[in-house]
C-alpha cells in the first residue's frame, strides 16, 4: 500500500483545512487507518484513527470535537476534516495504515504516508 497525503498548507487560527490521503492497491478497505502529526521537536502524536469499514472513529483528546475521519473506500481514500485551528495544531501530519492492532499506537502502522505540513499562524 502506498500512501499520498494532501492538503496542508497556511491558516489562520479557527480555519479549517481538510486533508486527504490516497492509497494505492485494492486492499485499502482491509486497512484500518489513522492520522499522527510532529510538530517541530515533538515526537510523534497519534491524532485519529478510523477502522477499515468507516464504522468506528476515535480521536485524541486534544483534537476531539475539532476534527472528523472518515474514508471512501470506493475511492482508496482518507480524509481529515479539522476544523477551529490552533497554532498548537501546528506540524507534519502523516497518515498511515494497520491490518491490525491498536490504533493509537504507531508501532501498529505498517505503510506511512510522506507527510503534509500544516501551519496555523496569523
Amino acid at each position: 500500500v502506498q500512501l499520498v497525503e494532501s492538503g496542508g498548507g497556511l491558516v489562520q487560527p479557527g480555519g479549517a483545512l481538510r486533508l486527504s490521503c490516497a492509497a494505492s492497491g485494492r486492499t485499502f478497505s482491509s486497512y484500518g487507518m489513522g492520522w499522527f502529526r510532529q510538530a517541530p521537536g515533538k515526537g510523534l502524536e497519534w491524532v485519529s484513527a478510523i477502522n477499515s469499514g468507516g464504522g468506528s472513529t476515535y480521536y485524541a483528546d486534544s483534537v476531539n470535537g475539532r476534527f472528523t475521519i472518515s474514508r471512501d473506500n470506493a475511492k482508496n481514500t482518507v480524509y481529515l476534516q479539522m476544523n477551529s485551528l490552533k497554532p498548537e495544531d501546528t506540524a507534519v501530519y502523516y497518515c498511515a495504515a494497520r491490518p491490525r492492532g491498536d490504533y493509537w499506537k504507531g508501532s501498529e502502522y505498517d505503510y506511512w504516508g510522506q507527510g503534509t505540513q500544516v501551519t496555523v499562524s496569523s
